[in-house]
């Protein structure tokens, strides 16, 4: 017998089991890893001493896979898996794909589009009388009456729609635990979930509500009304913190979908405690023979030492998810984990990554935080690093030395989610030169995301006068260190506020810096999120002003193309951009040209060298948008060359 939870009744027969307590449902195949939501929780009932099956990717078209399983003693935990099952099948285009990283061989389809909705379904009609628990990030954004790009509606709490008992949204540990305790101590009903942080559930009008609450639009009145909607989101979003959060309230027709405040944050102690639980750290052997799971390959080797992000991009489901509050393990709990890594048969030397939500945060923002919560009105790192702000990166770079001593590892990277603004707020270099010295290969990934200041406003993120001032000191560090590196920018199109002359201005910047971005994400519109809010009611709900919106598939395709100007496949679409947008002046034989004419006809002219940009400057001069030319031999990040 291996060391993984039983994945069918053969297996709980050979553990001696003859029934579980709790079925864990998936959408992705069982990846034992604490990368993994399932495994996470799975650990986690199992070391609070109840009994967990795994059943991965069941047969959707019938309840048979659950049958075949057994009814379980208390509930069946349900979730679409690591990543939503709308964004895992569908490109921001709405174009299906073909592969899915979760899935054993790397194949698409075997899970059904809404998953969690689908599962629930399918586990109430195997099991009427077994309580059905959603959780996962599918359930999570969905937990209160939400948009859905996919059908271009508003879509009731997922809990309406799926016939769940209940939810548990963020991060579990707490909330399942104390689930599991409810169940065994014999409560029935909404007693169950009632008093439990981190869960939702329906109640009548008249039913007691233990926790202070406030009340957020119904679904019927963000159905008939968009400024409802963008209300609503706002109220959400301000009560999703630990401290000061209230129960959210939302009628449904005669129901009220109750969320409780949220969980409360886990200690370093207990963060240690979950992350060193015996994960066997891979997928399950039944899939070897199928080509093993592709998305394990990104995570084996790494390790997350922190959670929670007080960035808040209005983008970002982070926020809405796992919390802006900051949560670490120790340094003795990670350099364990990578003493374990090392000892791996499959090791080579290199770890993939130490990081989490945001790499580099390592303790909340303030120390008010603790005893006051986050800002409901004011953000951490925007508009500009708050007054409050601790930046110091001095325990991230401890724990980064240490993890360099370990026995057998030859290199530790960090790949995931640096912030540069916060690291500029931090004047001490010393961990940006350790940082550059040790812990990169080739090309640092950071997110500006865009560089007109208009654009960035509407994502939530800093002005990219940060960007430039952090890539002049990337490259600083890079010349004095003696090594030639490279910054590779995240960059997204169509986000709610960016025109198509913004896409023009970052066109023409990336022009003159003589870079093209291989990859750009097109915005994307994914439930619980501000940016999405702003999507569907061309309203920014931090103002309730209007906000512009581009919604047509082809703008959308214009600005994207536009950042990827120099692929011909996209000549056709710059070259409508562009004239739609009045820039001809764009279209020549000038280095501040982004194509060229046709064959065989002559640049158009146009009496101007740049076309006036929206604040009244050029877009092409030396302060378009209030950003320094870059001299072009530069480069996006290139180094200088030593003389």
């Amino acid at each position: 017998m291996n060391g993984f939870l039983p994945i069918s009744k053969q297996d709980m027969v050979d553990r001696g089991w003859y029934y579980c307590d709790f079925l864990l449902v998936t959408g992705d195949a069982y990846i034992d890893h604490p990368s993994f939501g399932t495994a996470i929780i799975s650990r986690v009932l199992e070391d609070a001493g109840f009994r967990v099956a795994i059943l991965s990717q069941p047969d959707f078209t019938s309840e048979a896979d659950f049958l075949a399983m057994g009814r379980p003693r208390y509930a069946v935990l349900v979730n679409a898996g690591n990543i939503d099952s709308m964004v895992a099948h569908y490109t921001a285009a709405k174009k299906r794909r073909h592969d899915d990283a979760y899935t054993p061989g790397g194949m698409g389809g075997k899970r059904p589009d809404r998953a969690a909705t689908v599962y629930a379904m399918l586990a109430r009609r195997a099991f009427p009388d077994t309580p059905v628990i959603l959780g996962g990030i599918e359930a999570s954004l969905r937990r209160f009456a939400h948009y859905d790009y996919w059908s271009d509606q508003i879509m009731p709490s997922i809990l309406s729609s799926s016939g769940a008992d209940a939810l548990m949204y963020g991060m579990g540990e707490h909330s399942v635990v104390e689930l599991a305790r409810a169940f065994k101590a014999g409560k029935k009903g909404n007693d169950l979930w009632r008093t439990i942080r981190g869960m939702g559930y329906f109640a009548h009008p008249g039913e007691d509500i233990p926790f202070p609450a406030v009340e957020c639009p119904s679904y019927e009145d963000v159905l008939a009304d968009k400024a409802a909607y963008a209300r609503s989101v706002m109220l959400q979003y301000e009560q999703a913190d630990h401290v000061r959060g209230k129960a959210v309230l939302q009628h449904h027709g005669k129901r009220i979908f109750v969320q409780n405040p949220p969980a409360l944050p886990l200690t370093t102690a207990e963060m240690d405690k979950v992350y060193g639980l015996p994960y066997m750290r891979t997928y399950h052997p039944s899939y070897e023979a199928l080509g093993g799971v592709p998305a394990i390959q990104e995570v084996q080797f790494s390790i997350i030492h922190n959670r929670g992000c007080f960035g808040a991009c209005n983008f970002c489901a982070l926020a809405f998810h796992q919390g802006r509050y900051i949560q670490a393990r120790s340094h003795e709990s990670v350099v364990h984990e990578a003493e374990q890594i090392a000892k791996h048969p499959d090791f080579k030397g290199y770890i993939h990554d130490v990081g989490g939500p945001t790499a580099n945060f390592r303790f909340p923002s303030c120390k008010q935080q603790e005893k006051h919560g986050l800002c409901a009105k004011k953000r951490c790192l925007f508009p500009e690093a708050c007054g409050n702000l601790e930046a110091d990166h001095r325990d991230y770079l401890s724990l980064l030395r240490k993890l360099r001593q370990v026995e057998g590892v030859k290199k530790v990277f960090v790949r995931s989610g640096l912030r540069y603004d916060y690291m500029m707020a931090d004047n001490n270099d010393e961990f940006f030169l350790e940082l550059i010295k040790y812990h990169i290969s080739g090309q640092l990934k950071v997110a500006p995301e865009h560089m007109s200041d208009h654009a960035l406003y509407y994502m939530g993120k800093p002005s990219f006068s940060i960007y430039e001032k952090f890539r002049e000191r990337y490259t600083r560090i890079n010349e004095k260190l003696g090594k030639k590196q490279y910054l590779v920018p995240y960059l997204m199109s169509s986000h709610p506020g960016a025109t198509l002359d913004d896409a023009i201005l970052l066109a023409e910047y990336l022009n003159r810096v003589g870079y093209m971005p291989e990859q750009v994400q097109d915005f994307y519109p994914t439930p619980g999120t501000l940016s999405t809010a702003m999507y569907y009611s061309g309203l920014d709900p931090r103002t309730m002003k209007p906000v512009y919106v581009a919604k047509t598939a082809e703008e959308k395709a214009m600005q994207r193309a536009l950042l990827q100007w120099r692929r011909p496949d996209k000549r056709p679409i710059v070259l409508a951009a562009l004239k739609k947008a009045g820039r001809e002046d764009l279209i020549g034989f000038g280095k501040e040209c982004l194509i060229r004419p046709a064959r065989g006809q002559s640049a158009p002219s146009t009496g101007r060298k740049n076309a006036p940009h929206r604040d009244g400057k050029a877009a092409g001069s030396a302060d378009a948008g209030r950003y320094k030319p870059m001299a072009r031999k530069k480069g996006w990040a290139k180094p200088k060359k030593k003389k």
